[in-house]
């Protein structure tokens, strides 16, 4: 068969057999009286195993080692390649990932553009001084996605660069739903994407997460954090009830009292039980609550000083009950924080 022949029937063009031959890869067995080349069946088998070989990411040097060398270790050059298509899926992937943040940006220009991707590369900089100018830059209005903006929080472990992206987050709009600020609802929002951090195996993660879902406006941030007041992490229960709380819901209570015996924020979750105890009912419930934790915690003395703490904060007929009773508790240390809050509730 001659080459116009094989080139047709195999796909492959003249110029790559060609190719094929000044490699030594593909060559015709013989020639015929004008001097054409003419390919027998068993080359253009061979041809049909390079194309093959091609098509699985080998480079023809590989190929001509595979189809030559009677020793060659298939597993070898598959396991290679492997590991090169996942690294490249991975930079692949990558790359996809900041074009899809640059064009949530809404760049108008190509200056826009360069600065979106100098505030993503400096988001993830080694350099904390650089990350938190990057946060900074973000809260003046440089448009960035939130879905960045969440990643960084994630993952930012030093102190004061975390606030600075929280901060940022939170003035980015991303408590709309979207993460674009306008309430279309489009897109991935920031309480959405930081209730997925709330699912991550490390816990240091999940505290990042429900710190900032704390810091977020709006409501969706809101029904995030009732729902984290089940997660099975402590900690994470902990920050959504000090920041429902705050915000005057009071399905936050049993959390909070829950701070207080653990004796892990315990003053600020006081702070807050004394807040929502600001209507007669209210006061009543969180008295009971109180009262009931101090008979669980009967053997626990921290905890029922706590406790005992907790009501100073807290109005109404109930508090008083409970204090008057704590303040002849056997417990020298209850009895006297009780007597000592019952006389300034007197003087008030």
């Amino acid at each position: 068969m001659l080459i116009g022949e094989v080139a047709r029937r195999s796909g492959v063009s003249a110029r790559m057999l060609r190719h094929y031959e000044s490699l030594g890869l593909v060559r015709p067995s013989g020639r015929t009286g004008a001097g054409y080349r003419e390919y027998s069946d068993a080359d253009i088998r061979r041809i049909f195993h390079v194309e093959s070989l091609r098509a699985l990411g080998m480079s023809l040097r590989e190929i001509g080692r595979a189809l030559d060398d009677p020793d060659f270790a298939p597993a070898t050059i598959v396991g290679d390649l492997v590991r090169a298509t996942r690294e490249r899926i991975a930079a692949e992937t990558e790359l996809l990932t900041r074009l899809r943040r640059i064009d949530a940006a809404g760049p108008a220009d190509w200056e826009d553009v360069l600065q979106v991707v100098a505030l993503l590369q400096a988001l993830g900089s080694q350099s904390a001084g650089a990350r938190q100018r990057a946060a900074l830059a973000v809260a003046d209005e440089v448009p960035v996605p939130v879905e960045a903006l969440v990643e960084a929080v994630l993952r930012e472990s030093e102190p004061n660069v975390a606030g600075a992206l929280r901060w940022a987050l939170a003035r980015s709009g991303a408590g709309d739903g979207d993460g674009d600020g306008d309430g279309d609802g489009h897109g991935d929002g920031g309480p959405a994407l930081l209730a997925e951090g709330l699912a991550s195996p490390v816990a240091a993660v999940r505290e990042r997460a429900v710190r900032a879902l704390a810091e977020l406006p709006g409501e969706e941030a809101a029904a995030r954090l009732r729902a984290a007041l089940g997660h099975p992490d402590a900690v994470v229960r902990g920050h959504a009830a000090l920041a429902l709380g705050a915000r005057g819901e009071a399905d936050a209570v049993p959390a909070l009292v829950d701070l207080v015996v653990a004796g892990r924020d315990d003053t600020g979750a006081a702070d807050v039980l004394g807040v929502l105890a600001g209507d007669a009912t209210a006061a009543e419930r969180i008295a009971t609550a109180l009262a009931e934790r101090l008979a669980d915690a009967a053997t626990d003395a921290p905890a029922r000083g706590r406790l005992t703490q907790a009501l100073a904060a807290v109005p109404g007929p109930t508090a008083a009950r409970v204090l008057g009773e704590l303040s002849r508790d056997a417990d020298r240390a209850v009895a006297l924080t009780a007597t000592y809050v019952l006389r300034l509730r007197d003087a008030r």
